[in-house]
């Protein structure tokens, strides 16, 4: 098995591109280490609807970064006090879904550090009935991915803040989080001890016993695919918001107006459908809003921008513009 050197970069939408492109470009006949640590972000799974996960409002006022992994499972915190280590191997069909297999060497490594770590459930490593650590898969043709988070020292009320789900009445066939008890490992340590020496410690335990382990440092052109692929796909809104399954929702509130009713069908992370109910008096018809959100992305800025010319006052009396936009996408 060959480590691989991240070169201490922190961006989540660079270390996910790193991973999936050694998954998909490297040499086929070596099994690959890697590991990342990620400045604070919101990693969520793939068959997931980010806006059932996620406290919006929150991420954008601490520039929280939100990125869609290519493996299923559900929404997690990352932060600098989290290390995520990732096995690349090849699969034979039973590899995928046996989370024991390439969780035993991690759980060995943490026993040795004096940390009680059992594998509970499906693919939770937990202490003390706490989980300290998630993990996933994926796999294409013949490579797969196994990889998984070890909470060493995260801030746990960003945890809470950041996932803390603020719009209500969201239906979705989206595979939904389950919120564990969660703890750091630091907390069972004796000695405490840096990220850097748990994650070398780490890297030495899983090795031990195997014959002595090459660092792999990708090449400029490699790391220029690297980007290219960050660039194409963890950058944009498609892949990270847009990619949700079928979701609708449903939004009301009772302003000095009157009570406005909205329900709003998204496909592919765009309104198809937009209807507008409720007791209020205006002088057009809501029918024009509903016609201006057809196919605009489920996205505050996007729904800003095409409503940009509208005059929320003719068609709902009293009422700035802004509440109206906090109604349509915003916090309960």
């Amino acid at each position: 098995m060959i480590f691989i050197d991240n070169e201490g970069h922190t961006n989540p939408k660079l270390n996910l591109a790193l991973e999936e492109y050694a998954l998909r470009h490297f040499d086929t006949s070596t099994d690959y280490l890697l590991f990342y640590i990620n400045e604070p972000s919101i990693i969520i799974g793939r068959n997931q609807n980010t806006l059932e996960e996620i406290n919006q409002e929150y991420i954008d006022d601490n520039n929280i970064h939100v990125v869609r992994r290519v493996s299923g499972g559900g929404a997690v915190y990352h932060d600098l006090g989290n290390l995520n280590f990732s096995f690349i191997t090849n699969h034979d069909g039973k590899r995928i879904s046996n989370f024991k297999k390439f969780t035993a060497p991690v759980i060995r490594v943490l026993n040795n550090m004096g940390v009680s770590a059992e594998l509970k459930g499906r693919n939770d490593i937990l202490v003390n009935e706490k989980k300290i650590s998630g993990t996933a898969q994926f796999s294409t043709g013949k490579r797969m991915i196994s990889h998984g988070t070890l909470l060493f020292d995260t801030d746990m009320s960003e945890v809470t803040k950041a996932l803390q789900v603020k719009m209500s009445k969201i239906e979705s066939k989206g595979h939904k989080s389950v919120r564990s008890r969660v703890a750091n490992i630091s907390e069972f340590l004796k000695t405490p001890i840096s990220m850097e020496a748990f994650k070398n410690q780490l890297l030495v335990g899983l090795y031990e016993a195997s014959e002595p382990f090459e660092t792999y440092k990708l090449t400029e052109a490699e790391w220029q695919a690297v980007y290219k692929l960050k660039a194409d796909k963890y950058d944009l809104w498609d892949w990270n918001f847009g990619r949700s399954p079928k979701f609708n929702i449903q939004r009301n509130k009772r302003f000095s107006v009157g009570e406005i009713d909205l329900r709003i069908f998204v496909e592919k992370g765009h309104i198809s459908e937009c209807k507008v109910f409720g007791d209020f008096f205006g002088r057009k018809p809501v029918s024009d809003i509903e016609s201006l959100l057809i196919g605009v992305p489920y996205d505050k800025v996007e729904i800003t921008k095409a409503l940009k010319n509208l005059s929320v006052k003719e068609y709902f009396g009293d009422l700035e513009k802004m509440e109206f936009l906090n109604l349509i996408y915003g916090n309960d």
